[in-house]
C-alpha cells in the first residue's frame, strides 16, 4: 500500500511534504511582493476566514467558493456544506462524506456541478456526488431551500445545490493567476490553481487542484484510518462574439484514494470524466430576453477493494481479498427560454433530459478486474418539462410559482427477475409570495410539493428487498413531500437578522431497515419541521459578530417512532477582526445531543445505532496581507484537542480494530498555514 497513505507523525507534527508545499509557494510570491506597501497598496485579494455562511435572499444562500474557511479548508462538497446552517454530513473517515439537509439526503438534495449531474456508482455510495467536487476549483454555491424551484431537475424536495464556475470576463487581451497552497497537521497539504487568458472575443480557464492527507488523530490521541489523495484538472475555452452571446467547450478529469474507518473496503480509484457544451444568447427580443442549453456527459470508473489501501483483515466481514470496479455514465441536456411578455411578468420554461446506464465488474489479486469484462447492471433515465414564473404584483410584492411533469424508468439486469419501471407524470409544483417591507427587509412564504421517483441506492443497489410487497425494484413507490417555508431577513446599518422555518409531510417515504447482515427498503408515512436563523453585528470598524442556529425534528408515523438520521441542533457562534493588513477570528461550534434515535433504520449510507452526546469546539484564525498579491492564513481548529464524534456517523469497521457501534471521533488539534496568491 503507499506509504504516503499513512502519516507517521504525531498529531501535532507537519509532514515535510507539507512544509515544502507552502515554502514553494512563499517562493513564487514573496519576488512578486518585493517593494509593495501593505500598508497603503490597494488589495484585490480581498480574501476574508468565512466561518458561517448566511441568507442572501429569499430561500437562497449564496458563497463565493474562492473564499477561505474555517474548519480547515474544505476537501470535498459535503465538508464545505456542514458551514449553511441546516447541513450536515455522514461521516466514515477524513474525506468523501455524504451531505444531509435538514435531516435529507441522497436524490431528495441534487448536486449540480456547472448544471448538470455527476452521479456515483457505488452501491454504498462510496463515490457520492459530492466526493467528486472540490469546492475550491468552483466560483460560486448555490443553495436553494425546499422545494422551491422546478427548473434544475426532478426530485428535489429537500433543495438545490449548485456548484458553477462563472464565465470570465475580459475587456482587453490579459491573463490572470489565483492560487492556494495549504499545510497542516496529520500530513495534509493542499494545491489549488486557476489560470485565465482572453480577450473580449475568446478565453481559455484552466482548474487544477491537489488534496492529500495522511490518517488523523482524535482528541484521545488514537489514529483514525482516513487518508486521502486525489486530483482534479478541468479546462473551459468560451467564445463571446458579441456581449449577448456565449459558447463554451469544457472538459475534465480526476481521480483518488480514500481509506474508510467505517466500511469494510476503501476506494482504491474515483476516475472523473467531464465534457460539456454551453450555448447562451440574451436580449434576443423585447419579450425573449434568454436562450440557454446545456449538453454533458459525466463518468465515473470507481474502485473499491479491501487490500490494497489497507492489510487485508481476517475479521473484517469478509472471507478473501477482493475488489469491485463500477462504472456509471450519466449525460443529459437541457434547454430553456426566458420570455419578459411584460415588464412585471417573466416566464422561464424548458426541457431536460437525462439518461445514466451502471455497470460493473469484481476480482481479486489473483483473478484482476482489469482482465473481465463489463456486466450491465441498471440504467435510469429522466424526461422533464418544467415552467416557472414571476410576477411582480406590486411595488414590493412578488409571487414566484412553477410546474414540473416528469416522466422517469428504471431498468435492472442483474438478478435474474430483470425488470422494467416507469412513471409518468410525476408532478412537482409551488407557489411563494415575497414581500418586501422597508429597505432590504423581506418576509416570505411557500408552499411546495414534489414526487421523486426512487434512485438507484433505494431501487437496484445490492442488499435492497422490500419488507412484505417482493423486492424493492417493483414495490417501492415514488416519495411525495408537500411542503410549507416560510422565513424573513431583516438589515439595518450595522446588523442584519435572518430566520427560516419549514413544516412538511410525506407520503411514502422510502425508509431503510438494516438486520445484522443485510437492509430492507420500504415506504412509510413521514413529517418534518425545523428552522435556520441567523445574524450578525459590525462593531466598530474592525469588529464583526456572527451567529448561526439550526435544528430539526423528524417522526415516522408509520411506525410511531423518529425517523432516523437526525442531525441535532447546532449553533455557532464566530468573531471577526479586521484593520490593515492584519484580520483574526475565532469560531465556537455547540452541538447538543441527539437523542431522537430508530436505532436499525436508516438511509442507504447510515443507520441509527445509539443515542449521541453533545460537544462544543474552538476554532482559532489570524491572518496578514503581505501585499495585494499575497495573503498568509494560520489556523488552529479544534483548539482543545477535544475527543468528539458527529451524530450522522458510520459504525467503525471490526478491520481496523473498532467494536460494532462504535462512532468514528473527529480529528483532534489541527493546525494548517495557508498561502493565497494573485497576479
Amino acid at each position: 500500500m503507499p506509504a504516503s497513505y499513512f502519516c507517521p507523525a504525531p498529531f501535532l507534527k507537519l509532514s515535510c511534504t507539507s512544509l515544502t508545499t507552502t515554502s514553494f509557494a512563499l517562493f513564487i510570491a514573496l519576488p512578486a511582493a518585493a517593494g509593495l506597501d501593505p500598508q497603503g497598496a490597494t488589495t484585490s485579494l480581498t480574501e476574508v476566514v468565512v466561518t458561517a455562511v448566511h441568507d442572501q435572499s429569499p430561500t437562497q444562500v449564496v458563497a463565493d467558493l474562492r473564499q477561505p474557511r474555517q474548519p480547515i479548508p474544505a476537501s470535498d462538497a459535503a465538508d464545505y456544506l456542514k458551514t449553511i446552517p441546516g447541513f450536515s454530513a455522514i461521516r466514515s473517515g477524513g474525506s468523501n462524506s455524504d451531505p444531509v439537509f435538514r435531516g435529507q439526503f441522497g436524490s431528495r438534495l441534487p448536486l449540480l456541478t456547472n448544471g448538470t449531474y455527476l452521479l456515483g456508482a457505488c452501491g454504498g455510495r462510496m463515490d457520492a456526488p459530492s466526493s467528486y467536487i472540490s469546492p475550491q476549483t468552483f466560483d460560486q454555491l448555490t443553495v436553494i431551500k425546499g422545494p422551491q424551484s422546478v427548473i434544475w431537475g426532478p426530485g428535489a424536495s429537500a433543495g438545490v445545490v449548485r456548484f458553477d464556475r462563472l464565465p470570465p470576463s475580459f475587456t482587453r487581451p490579459e491573463a490572470r493567476f489565483s492560487g492556494s497552497m495549504l499545510s497542516a497537521t496529520h500530513g495534509r497539504n493542499d494545491q489549488t490553481a486557476t489560470l485565465e487568458a482572453g480577450n473580449t472575443m475568446v478565453y481559455l480557464r484552466g482548474t487544477a487542484n491537489h488534496s492529500q492527507s495522511g490518517d488523523y488523530y482524535d482528541g484521545n490521541g488514537q489514529r483514525i484510518p482516513s487518508a486521502w489523495n486525489k486530483w482534479n484538472a478541468d479546462i473551459a475555452l468560451g467564445f463571446t462574439p458579441d456581449t449577448h452571446t456565449l459558447i463554451e467547450l469544457s472538459a475534465g478529469a480526476g481521480d483518488g484514494q480514500a481509506r474508510y474507518a467505517g466500511r469494510g473496503m476503501d476506494g482504491s480509484q474515483f476516475r472523473r470524466n467531464s465534457f460539456g457544451l454551453r450555448f447562451e444568447k440574451q436580449q434576443i427580443r423585447p419579450w425573449l430576453s434568454k436562450l440557454e442549453a446545456t449538453l454533458y456527459a459525466n463518468q465515473v470508473n470507481h474502485v473499491m477493494d479491501n487490500y490494497s489501501l489497507r492489510p487485508f483483515p481476517a475479521n473484517g466481514g469478509m472471507k478473501m481479498p477482493m475488489a469491485g470496479n463500477v462504472r456509471r455514465t450519466t449525460s443529459g441536456a437541457r434547454m430553456a427560454a426566458t420570455m419578459d411578455p411584460t415588464e412585471n411578468w417573466q416566464l422561464v420554461t424548458g426541457v431536460d433530459i437525462q439518461r445514466s446506464p451502471l455497470e460493473w465488474r469484481g476480482g481479486t489479486p489473483t483473478s484482476p478486474y482489469q482482465e473481465r469484462a463489463w456486466t450491465p447492471d441498471a440504467k435510469l433515465s429522466n424526461l422533464g418539462w418544467f415552467s416557472e414564473v414571476n410576477w411582480q404584483a406590486a411595488p414590493r410584492t412578488r409571487w414566484v410559482s412553477g410546474v414540473r411533469l416528469d416522466h422517469s424508468q428504471a431498468w435492472r439486469y442483474d438478478t435474474p427477475s430483470n425488470g422494467h419501471r416507469s412513471r409518468s407524470p410525476l408532478l412537482s409544483g409551488f407557489l411563494r409570495w415575497e414581500h418586501q417591507l422597508a429597505s432590504d427587509n423581506v418576509v416570505y412564504a411557500g408552499l411546495g410539493h414534489v414526487q421523486r421517483f426512487p434512485d438507484y441506492w433505494e431501487l437496484i443497489a445490492p442488499g435492497n428487498s422490500a419488507l412484505e410487497k417482493g423486492n424493492a425494484f417493483m414495490a417501492l413507490q415514488p416519495e411525495k413531500t408537500t411542503q410549507l417555508d416560510v422565513g424573513a431577513r431583516w438589515k439595518g446599518d450595522d446588523w442584519q437578522l435572518w430566520v427560516s422555518g419549514y413544516l412538511g409531510v410525506v407520503q411514502d417515504y422510502i425508509l431503510f431497515d438494516y438486520t445484522a447482515k443485510s437492509s430492507a427498503v420500504r415506504n412509510v408515512n413521514a413529517a418534518t419541521t425545523g428552522f435556520e436563523l441567523g445574524g450578525q453585528y459590525r462593531m466598530g470598524a474592525s469588529w464583526n459578530a456572527q451567529a448561526t442556529l439550526a435544528g430539526t425534528w423528524a417522526n415516522n408515523r408509520t411506525d410511531g417512532r423518529p425517523l432516523p438520521q437526525t442531525p441535532p441542533a447546532e449553533l455557532r457562534l464566530g468573531l471577526n477582526y479586521a484593520e490593515g493588513p492584519w484580520s483574526a477570528g475565532a469560531l465556537w461550534r455547540l452541538v447538543s445531543a441527539q437523542h431522537r434515535v430508530a436505532a436499525g433504520q436508516g438511509n442507504k449510507v447510515g443507520k441509527d445505532f445509539s443515542a449521541s452526546r453533545g460537544f462544543g469546539v474552538v476554532s482559532l484564525h489570524a491572518g496578514y496581507r503581505l501585499n495585494q498579491k499575497l495573503k498568509l492564513l494560520l489556523g488552529v481548529d479544534n483548539l482543545f484537542n477535544k475527543a468528539y464524534a458527529e451524530h450522522l456517523n458510520l459504525a467503525g469497521n471490526a478491520g481496523f480494530g473498532f467494536p460494532g457501534g462504535t462512532r468514528i471521533n473527529e480529528p483532534g488539534r489541527t493546525v494548517w498555514l495557508r498561502a493565497a496568491i494573485e497576479l
